[in-house]
């Protein structure tokens, strides 16, 4: 089989399942694993170019619907009759239905559900890890700085704040996505702040555009100096690199459990 993944959770889940020899393309951000970047590149996964997949010559299409504007490469899929499968995780419970799903396809069942099995178990031990847990701080996660967005309740960084001990100040809004405001994060008054741009590499971000908001002046996070600047790609991403992030996370907010994460 071969198979074109055009967004980066996807090309993850495929790596996980040691499926490389499948995988003929990728989405022009996928950047990890490193081994896979030789790969054809179909265009970004917003508007990824079909005439580039087709050239491909693909078996199947791993899609997916976990960034609003992604529709669009699904509507052209089903109009040139390309096969693929959608993926549409909004929670933490949603990736190992998905791998089990893209193990299915490709004709790894065994191994996918041993993943899927892995990941839920992981899950379920780092939640008892936090459940001794002092407090449960207030998070802000940023992924876009102008105008600003946020996850609300139907996203896996609540859940990720949920098992780390924590809890998304946007997670009263029904929805995945909320675009919020300044004064809105000042009055909601994080502990800490998650910046986590989309697409964007750490080394253009500078923590000076974060704290110098004069409207965040006394926000908790900003007077206590816990502003963190994250890997998007560890907590952006719905798949099994979600633990690696959760345990970075759970080191930054509640480092008196450290030594319990294995």
């Amino acid at each position: 089989m071969r198979i074109v993944s055009i967004c980066p959770s996807n090309t993850e889940i495929l790596y996980y399942l040691g499926l490389g020899e499948q995988v003929v393309g990728l989405d022009d951000h996928s950047d990890w694993p490193a081994e896979w970047q030789h790969l054809p590149r179909v265009g970004p996964d917003l508007s990824i170019d079909m005439d580039k997949v087709e050239e491909l010559r693909p078996d199947m299409i791993i899609a997916s619907l976990s960034v609003p504007g992604m529709e669009k490469n699904v509507e052209q899929l089903v109009r040139r009759k390309i096969p693929h499968i959608v993926l549409n995780p909004s929670g933490i419970a949603d990736i190992p239905d998905n791998i089990r799903l893209v193990g299915q396809v490709a004709g790894v069942e065994a191994k996918a559900e041993r993943l899927a099995s892995q990941f839920s178990e992981q899950i379920a031990a780092i939640r008892e890890v936090t459940a001794d847990a002092a407090s449960r701080p207030k998070l802000f996660w940023e992924w876009w700085p102008n105008p600003l967005y946020t996850p609300g309740r139907d996203n896996w960084l609540t859940d990720v704040s949920e098992v780390a001990g924590a809890d998304n100040i946007f997670a009263d809004f029904a929805t995945d996505n909320v675009k919020a405001t300044r004064e809105m994060v000042r009055e909601r008054n994080p502990d800490h702040i998650c910046v986590v741009w989309c697409g964007i590499e750490l080394k253009r971000i500078k923590p000076s555009m974060i704290t110098d908001r004069p409207e965040w002046k006394e926000v908790a996070a900003i007077v206590h100096g816990r502003v963190h600047l994250l890997e998007e790609g560890l907590y952006c991403r719905p798949s099994p690199r979600l633990l690696e992030g959760l345990r970075n996370l759970i080191r930054l907010i509640h480092p008196e459990l450290s030594a319990k994460l294995v």
